[in-house]
Parts: C-alpha cells; sequence; structure tokens
C-alpha cells in the first residue's frame, strides 16, 4: 500500500497528460431516463483512448516502468488487453495480449487493430493469466496485469483525481468492479474523502464475497459482464483500499445492466458494454437510492461493443 499515494497518482497524472483524454462529465437528470430521482452525473471514461479507464493504467505502466526489449505481455477479458495494444503501439513497444474465448469479439477486434499479438489463452481470464505468465517467463517480456501492479493501481487513480477536479462538491461515487484496479485506485485516491460504492453483477460478486470474507476469495466469475467484470479474485493490492474507503457494495442482475445500456444509448446516447452501464444499473434499478440532498455520480467506465442499438 506504501507505493499507491496520493502523491504517486498525482504525479502519475502529469506523466501520462499528454497520452490521455481529460474525460467529459454529463450532468442529467433520472427523469430522463424515466424513474424518479434527482440530478446526477456521468463521468463519460468510456470515451477514453481504447474505449475504457484501462488506458491510463496502461500508459503509466509503460513510462514508469523499465520495459524489456521482448516487449510486454498481458492477460485481459478485453480492455486492458486493448489499452496494453494501444499505448503499445503508440509509445513503439511490443506487445502480445493474451485473452479467454468469452471475450467480446469488439475487444479483439480492437487489441489486433492497435498491432498486439493476440492469443486465446482458455475460456476465463484466469485461463488466459495463466498462459500469459508462463509466455513472460518463456520470453522475458515484461507483464502488465489488469489489476494487482502497483503501476496499474496508480494510473487507475489518476481517474479519481481528474474526477475530484471536475466536482468538487460531490458526495458518492459510484463505480463498477472486476478485479478491482479501478475502485482500488480511485478508493487511495480519495481516501475517505467520498463516499464510493461498489457496484458488481450477481453472477460475478468478487468484491462483495472479498469484503464478507475479510480478504480475497475465489468468486463465481459468469454473467452477461464476464469479459470485463469476472475475474476468480479481486487484487490483494486493492483490497486494502476497498477494505477501509469502500462505504458500500451492491450487487445488480443481467437483466438490470441490460436495461441500464439500453438506458444510456436511448436517452442520452451513451453506448456502453455491459461492465461499462453496470454502475448506473444500480440507480436504475434501485440498488442504490440516493438521499434527496446527495449529489451523486456514476463512473461510465468502458465503450467497447459493436452494439449501437439495444432494442
Amino acid at each position: 500500500m506504501s507505493d499507491i499515494t496520493p502523491e504517486r497518482i498525482a504525479a502519475a497524472a502529469e506523466l501520462i497528460r499528454p497520452h490521455i483524454r481529460r474525460t467529459p462529465v454529463m450532468g442529467v437528470s433520472m427523469a430522463d431516463f424515466g424513474v424518479s430521482g434527482g440530478a446526477i452525473d456521468l463521468k463519460l471514461e468510456c470515451l477514453q483512448h481504447s474505449g475504457s479507464f484501462k488506458a491510463r493504467g496502461a500508459f503509466t505502466n509503460l513510462l514508469a516502468r523499465d520495459v524489456p526489449a521482448a516487449g510486454v505481455v498481458a492477460a485481459s477479458g478485453g480492455n486492458h488487453g486493448a489499452a496494453v495494444a494501444y499505448a503499445a503501439m503508440r509509445l513503439g513497444i511490443k506487445a502480445t495480449i493474451y485473452v479467454p474465448s468469452i471475450s467480446a469479439r469488439a475487444k479483439t477486434d480492437r487489441i489486433r487493430s492497435f498491432g498486439a499479438d493476440l492469443v486465446i489463452g482458455g475460456d476465463r481470464y484466469a485461463d488466459a493469466l495463466a498462459a500469459s505468465e508462463r509466455f513472460a517467463a518463456e520470453s522475458g517480456a515484461m507483464q502488465i496485469h489488469a489489476f494487482n501492479q502497483p503501476e496499474t493501481l496508480v494510473g487507475q487513480g489518476t481517474l479519481g483525481r481528474e474526477i475530484e477536479d471536475q466536482l468538487p462538491g460531490l458526495d458518492t461515487l459510484l463505480v463498477a468492479v472486476g478485479g478491482g484496479g479501478l475502485i482500488g485506485g480511485i478508493a487511495a485516491w480519495y481516501r475517505g474523502r467520498v463516499k464510493i460504492v461498489a457496484v458488481e453483477p450477481e453472477e460475478a460478486p468478487t468484491l462483495n464475497m472479498a469484503l464478507a470474507a475479510g480478504h480475497p476469495v475465489d468468486a463465481p466469475a459468469g454473467g452477461v459482464a464476464a469479459d470485463s467484470l469476472a475475474p476468480k479474485q479481486v487484487g490483494g493490492l486493492m483490497f486494502p483500499f476497498a477494505r477501509d474507503h469502500v462505504a458500500r457494495s451492491v450487487l445488480v442482475t443481467d437483466d438490470a445492466i441490460c436495461q441500464a445500456q439500453a438506458a444510456l444509448w436511448d436517452s442520452v446516447r451513451v453506448a456502453t458494454e455491459p461492465g461499462g452501464a453496470a454502475a448506473f444499473a444500480a440507480l436504475l434499478s434501485g440498488r442504490y437510492v440516493p438521499a434527496a440532498d446527495e449529489r451523486v455520480a456514476v463512473l461510465v467506465c468502458g465503450a467497447n461493443t459493436t452494439a449501437v442499438s439495444f432494442d
């Protein structure tokens, strides 16, 4: 935890600034979506390079670490792989990306389009991770972990810094959770100054189960967002930040995630993948109900989908 500090996050923000977008915030009303509720803010990190917040951690790894001649390797459900491939392309570094067979076509196509070598490494993220670790040992490539690497958490934490700059009076931030690099980095930045609510699919309650157990444990890894929100466990590096600074964990159904995807597209023309819509699903389905005077923001974190309509 000593390596993942607000000071290091601030330094990373300056390091990666030339390579990432400052993504916009959209103010909306829950009435826009046909449900009761007041004004909220959508942080549209789905508009980041490579289609998700993962570009922040990817650039931080490539710029802050010594990259060997063999290049880099990453395992990913799709978004981390696309981000590493994009960052490597921009920096002239060789990248090999391992993905599971469940990865969405939109994500594997993006990885290939950025010039990385794509390898299918089993059926689930854990399989792809094991295959990538073997490749790293054999080739000498530097491994970039999707969530359990200090530079990854620090890079994702720059998003918390950016949100605080854009929304200084924020009370509550809803964040989707997979392996926990995003919420861990954001929690490391805020350290309790904002109420952070973790949102996960019922079919992949990884952080929810870890918080209940007091440490990371194996969890189910299924559901509509399995390619982005369903690792076997949350990372050990992020867990202390979640334990100490995440106020609440809520679970949402696959149907609620799909309805949130459709609502974001139909009402505000924001296209998301299932994982990118999960945090908003908590509001839309009533799993999280803000107080009347609570200023709430929702992190819309990914848009690597081929869909333009969710009818």
